[in-house]
């Protein structure tokens, strides 16, 4: 499989969102969007496994995060990365598959729920659900907001990412983190807009109702795919998901955390080809 083709798609307000494209341009896309805080390399793992598959493979970088722009006035609330990824559906020749992860579930979900035309042909849900436990969200938020000062290396990065991931083995090497930090002069900072913090809180529980509400409105396929160690989606929420959602279909992942296609990321991609391997979705695609 060849390296993915970086492409530009134009988001709301003109903002540039840079992408990572793999798979042949005429074939039906799939576009992954990543949670907050990380950027579209959390996908490289499961970019070529669903191109291989006859898809067009779409990671981008969401506003604020990686290479694409920074909103100049902070907007990053939900309804603006919603109406990011419309822009993206009409840059492209049919309604995409979406698999979200957290943020980028949730983006997916809404306007999947609330669009007034066939957006998508399926969702894919990532350790994500219109209800979440609040203490697993702020412990994020709190990862988030620590070492506003930066690192002074990339093991000092790797040290927070290890305490905030102590179920994950520690990879031998911290360059892979090179990725998702840049240097302003001496000092390593994640690659996201600090800013991006200022309303999370209050744009959820603001967004609430209207979140369930758009998840009762989803009639496409459906699938969550559940970390089983996660402490942002709970059994509770699974279950209040599948009260609301009945046809949604329902994959654990045992041995994950909220961060699933990085803890177990051959369980995760199994998930995802075994949801596309089902009718409807088969007809989709030819499996390579």
């Amino acid at each position: 499989m060849t390296a993915p083709v970086i492409t530009r798609f134009v988001g709301a307000g003109g903002l540039t969102l840079v992408a990572d494209c793999l798979g042949d341009a005429g074939a039906p896309p799939v576009i992954f969007l990543h949670g907050g805080g990380q950027t579209r390399g959390s996908w490289r793992r499961s970019l070529p496994i669903v191109a291989e598959r006859g898809y067009r493979a779409i990671a981008y970088d969401a506003r604020g995060h990686g290479d694409s722009d920074w909103d100049r006035d902070g907007d990053y609330h939900l309804e603006s990365y919603a109406a990011d990824l419309a822009a993206i559906v009409t840059q492209l020749d049919r309604p995409p598959i979406f698999v979200g992860a957290s943020l980028g579930g949730l983006t997916a979900l809404l306007l999947t729920g609330e669009a007034r035309h066939r957006v998508a042909e399926a969702l894919v849900l990532v350790d994500v659900a219109p209800r979440v436990n609040q203490q697993g969200i702020d412990r994020i938020l709190k990862f988030m907001a620590a070492n506003p000062d930066g690192f002074g290396s990339l093991d000092e990065a790797a040290d927070a990412v290890a305490s905030y991931n102590p179920h994950r083995a520690r990879p031998a090497s911290s360059h892979g983190l090179a990725a998702n930090l840049r240097q302003r002069g001496e000092r390593l900072y994640w690659h996201w807009d600090p800013a991006f913090l200022n309303n999370r809180r209050e744009d959820r529980f603001a967004l609430s109702e209207r979140i369930e509400n758009a998840a009762r409105n989803i009639a496409v396929p459906t699938l969550l795919i559940h970390a089983g160690k996660s402490d942002v989606v709970t059994v509770e929420e699974v279950a209040h998901l599948r009260q609301i959602m009945p046809n949604c279909h329902h994959n654990e992942v045992p041995a994950a955390g909220h961060m699933i296609a990085g803890d177990a990321n051959d369980a995760f991609n199994s998930a995802i080809l075994e949801f596309l391997a089902t009718p409807p979705l088969s007809q989709t695609a030819p499996l390579q």
